[in-house]
């Protein structure tokens, strides 16, 4: 066992089976795929039903930054004269969360106005009822990615149909009420069902220890290729492309996905002796940092709406704006509040306060520089100046 504490904490979180433990060891971990994947090759097969009349049993479906991946149609029904449903499997591969197995379904239909896709979700599919989650209050919880891959998938099939009418889909999910329960859903005001999820299409199996190795050996490249210098450290694929676009002079290897392992990682350079360490991400997984959770995927790390009040009162943020905070229901809800009421500094006070607990997890032995992207690429924190 590690003594990193947040690892360790971490590998006690997720015990996986023996054979997929014994996968693992063997380095044969399978990928699998989104909710997003699954409902768009859903959708393609529902299409070709629809239009052709053709009942497929698998389609090709295009993933972001121009990838395909091909899904089994578990089945087809056509319920009348130009209405059609598919179902397809989401397979999360050897790191299944509790979507996996679960039936995704498409029904989709024409419309009479020429051109025109109506996406929308239903039963199973969660509503959005609160602010702070990116997506309007009242819609589906189909996430932008997601949302664009169905309409690549419509386009896809049916282009030519698009010309005189129109395609409206409806994604379902027959047991998503259920599955829900298990999720944060609920609490973050997604009733009724799942969202929609994925940014890459994929899911990959990293389990704790998978993915911990992978931040040493990506660190360890970095060092070897001579990047021993900086490197940036993202909390995901978007911040990432967000930093490349910032640190162009960087090449490739100086930049490296944490995750949701802040703490680790930030050690693993220190120990390393990397000069400098440029933390990377959005308000959410900042503000835990903030906190100072190091782990900030573990249970029990949720964002402390009281914290980011007291992060407002020392902005001098009006008492208003500070219980409005208070009863946020998401980091981005609050950074929502603090942009519509021009609370100057706040977003750099939570970089600092990144700088000062990953400083102090670093024992000093790092230079370490924290930036706060908004979710269209902006720099709206950093620290220091």
């Amino acid at each position: 066992m590690s003594e990193d504490k947040d690892l360790e904490l971490a590998e006690q979180e997720q015990e996986l089976p023996p054979e997929v433990e014994e996968k693992k060891k063997k380095g044969a971990l399978k990928s699998g795929f989104t909710t997003g994947t699954t409902a768009a090759a859903a959708t393609k097969g529902a299409l070709y039903a629809l239009i052709a009349g053709e009942h497929v049993d698998h389609v090709v479906v295009s993933l972001p930054k121009g990838r395909t991946a091909t899904l089994k149609i578990k089945w087809t029904n056509v319920e009348g004269a130009g209405k059609v449903t598919c179902a397809a499997v989401k397979d999360g591969g050897d790191d299944p969360d509790v979507t996996h197995g679960a039936e995704i379904c498409s029904t989709v239909s024409f419309n009479k106005n020429a051109g025109r896709i109506n996406i929308d979700g239903g039963a199973g599919v969660g509503r959005v009822t609160k602010p702070g989650l990116g997506l309007e209050i009242g819609k589906a919880a189909i996430n932008p990615t997601p949302m664009k891959m169905l309409e690549q998938a419509v386009r896809e099939v049916a282009q030519s149909q698009l010309v005189k009418r129109g395609i409206d889909v409806v994604i379902s999910v027959p047991k998503g009420g259920e599955i829900a329960k298990k999720t944060d859903n609920p609490r973050l005001g997604i009733m009724g069902g799942i969202s929609i999820l994925g940014t890459t299409g994929i899911v990959l199996p990293y389990s704790t220890a998978s993915f911990a190795a992978s931040i040493r050996q990506s660190l360890d490249v970095a060092i070897a290729m001579g990047a021993g210098d900086t490197v940036v450290l993202t909390t995901g694929g978007r911040s990432e492309d967000f930093a490349k676009g910032l640190f162009k002079q960087l090449p490739d290897h100086s930049f490296v996905q944490m995750g949701d392992f802040a703490g680790y990682s930030i050690k693993q350079c220190a120990s390393k002796k990397i000069r400098k360490a440029v933390i990377a991400g959005f308000i959410g997984k900042l503000t835990k940092m903030a906190m100072g959770v190091k782990q900030t995927h573990v249970a029990g790390s949720h964002v402390n709406m009281e914290f980011m009040a007291r992060l407002a009162a020392e902005c001098n943020s009006p008492a208003t704006v500070i219980e409005e905070i208070k009863g946020a229901n998401t980091a981005r809800h609050v950074s929502e509040i603090i942009t519509k009421n021009n609370v100057a500094g706040y977003f750099d006070l939570v970089c600092k306060k990144v700088h000062e607990q990953m400083s102090e997890y670093a024992k000093g032995a790092l230079e370490i520089e924290v930036i706060m992207f908004e979710f269209d690429g902006r720099i709206i924190g950093r620290y220091p100046k």
